[in-house]
């Protein structure tokens, strides 16, 4: 009888034995057991306080009130609950958030989630019934081969014990990047862009749930689709994102 052929070794297994393994740093290029080395974390992951809504950096005297706020949401009150940003999206994160999210750089996505979990975990948020990633259309799915935002949703739910059904949301309607628009058209784009499953709407009613994308810029994308989930019946929206981009004049 002849041998069976092995299964392929699923992704986050390949994963955790490279990390294992001596390589170069992604960032510096020093040898190390880790995709981003130690020094560098400490160099470029320092803790920023952020907006409790909208994860914008804010000023230090801020920070002692609870729930602080920046100036943008106290007028307009986004329809999140809570949003947590690991990182500001600046060297060398918007680099490596690049290589991941277009050339497949997979074996950085331990590293990134690390970041983000720990940022939860320091903000004490509370654990959503659902973790769900931003849809891709069909149309960009074919042309990148993944959603990068489902990898990361995948591997932190894992992680944090959390049910994440991709299918859940829909991208109805295949849009412009929003990278390649100005931020005050942003929010135009992605109208009418998602829907809940309506198969599946009855798991989310009446839950809470977190969202999850790579990066958080205007937030157009992620307050269209926690008003679509709020519409749907879902009781509470958080947004959990890698990195955001800092606002104009941060340093």
């Amino acid at each position: 009888m002849p041998d069976r052929p092995l299964a392929a070794p699923k992704p986050a297994l390949v994963e955790r034995v490279l990390m294992r393994c001596a390589g170069q740093c992604a960032v510096c290029r020093a040898w190390s057991h880790q995709t981003i080395c130690d020094a560098c974390l400490a160099l470029h992951a320092r803790p920023q306080p952020r907006c409790w809504t909208c994860a914008a950096r804010l000023p230090l005297e801020l920070t002692g009130r609870p729930r602080p706020q920046c100036g943008r949401c106290l007028v307009e009150a986004p329809p999140l609950d809570r949003a947590v940003a690991a990182l500001d999206y600046r060297f060398p994160w918007d680099g490596l958030l690049q290589h991941f999210k277009y050339h497949q750089a997979l074996d950085l996505r331990e590293s990134l989630l690390g970041r983000l979990n720990a940022a939860l975990n320091a903000a004490d948020v509370h654990e959503p019934d659902w973790l769900l990633p931003v849809p891709l259309s069909v149309e960009r799915l074919r042309e990148r081969g993944y959603n990068q935002s489902h990898e990361l949703a995948k591997a932190l739910a894992r992680r944090r014990g959390l049910r994440c059904e991709p299918e859940l949301l829909l991208r109805v309607r295949h849009n412009e990047r929003q990278a390649s628009l100005r931020l005050e058209a942003r929010a135009a784009n992605v109208r009418g862009v998602f829907a809940v499953d309506p198969l599946s709407a009855a798991k989310l009613r009446g839950a809470s749930v977190a969202l999850m994308d790579d990066v958080m810029t205007s937030g157009a994308t992620l307050y269209e689709l926690a008003r679509v989930l709020l519409q749907a019946g879902v009781m509470s929206v958080q947004a959990w994102v890698i990195a955001r981009t800092p606002e104009p004049g941060d340093e």
